[in-house]
């Protein structure tokens, strides 16, 4: 069922410049913003003790912070975890400190305001685990794109296979940026869904792509510019429906999954929004900017062995 039907063309290339100072700025924002204030490492990569606090009312986190600095644990990193009442405190690795140790000593400190605390979890990785995260998630990251630039351009064509894979760094770097710039935590679960971001702007850059190439080769007469307008509007409704049930999914995740999958649901809600944007604005555009044409679309015409030869007669 198509839920739009549109009479003419949507002329997308004409905002083709206001787009690349668009995506330029935020790509120079993000990567600003990383070098800066770098990314709120997630237990999971920097290592340490996390443990989670209940409160029997709303926490006051600064004098949790000025209680833990005074008893030697000016480390530690104090947040609300799903409510006011719950409290996440993240602490360096401590050598020869077990953490069960540190989460007594902690508990310990809290409890001698004369505040009720309840112990939740208490969690410990090791630093050299999470060195290891650390780099496997980037060469993870780094091994997918260079495995689809090399399907893409076997695929289709090379210029759309860089399209794809500029597209791709696009949504990674500004997906990366937001949570650079608003300082959430980057753990596993965001990790995986920047992953999932890759997959999902990969599978509406093909869908747009196989549109495109059928387009040109149908087409008899028509510019690049002309025929990539026309393959964005055929594909206008697949893009509208795919991202809105995800986005519907998403929104469900974000506000009633809870704060274990919250970064998980961010990361996905503005990776969805950034991915559909960079399939129209960033893999075409650069496709386009490359010189792409009906002649390097064109099937290859194989001929038949002995087909110059003449009839018998």
């Amino acid at each position: 069922m198509q839920i739009l039907k549109l009479k003419e063309n949507v002329n997308f290339m004409s905002l083709r410049i206001p787009a690349m100072i668009l995506s330029g700025l935020l790509i120079i924002g993000s990567l600003v913003s990383l070098s800066i204030n770098q990314l709120n490492w997630g237990l999971d990569f920097t290592g340490g003790t996390l443990i989670e606090v209940g409160y029997d009312q709303p926490a006051k986190l600064d004098e949790i912070r000025v209680n833990l600095e005074s008893a030697g644990f000016g480390d530690a990193v104090v947040q609300n975890f799903g409510s006011s009442e719950d409290v996440l405190i993240r602490l360096a690795p401590r050598e020869g400190v077990k953490a069960e140790e540190v989460g007594d000593e902690v508990l310990k400190t809290l409890r001698a305001t004369g505040d009720n605390v309840d112990m939740r979890r208490i969690e410990f990785v090791g630093p050299n685990v999470g060195e290891e995260l650390t780099e496997q998630g980037g060469l993870a990251m780094l091994t997918a794109l260079i495995c689809i630039l090399i399907y893409v351009a076997m695929r289709f064509e090379w210029r759309f296979a860089l399209g794809s894979v500029t597209a791709l760094a696009h949504d990674v770097i500004i997906t990366l940026g937001l949570f650079s710039v608003l300082q959430l935590e980057f753990d596993l679960t965001v990790l995986a869904a920047v992953l999932a971001v890759i997959g999902y702007s990969l599978n509406d850059t093909i869908v747009v792509s196989d549109r495109i190439r059928e387009n040109f080769r149908k087409i008899r007469k028509g510019e690049p510019v002309e025929i990539i307008n026309i393959s964005l509007t055929q594909t206008l409704n697949r893009t509208i429906i795919t991202s809105l049930t995800t986005i519907l999914v998403l929104l469900a995740l974000f506000f009633k999954g809870g704060a274990l999958i919250h970064g998980f649901a961010t990361a996905l809600l503005f990776g969805v929004v950034i991915g559909t944007y960079s399939s129209i604005y960033v893999a075409s555009l650069v496709a386009l900017m490359l010189g792409i044409s009906k002649e390097d679309l064109m099937p290859t015409v194989v001929e038949k062995e002995g087909a110059d030869l003449d009839p018998m007669p």
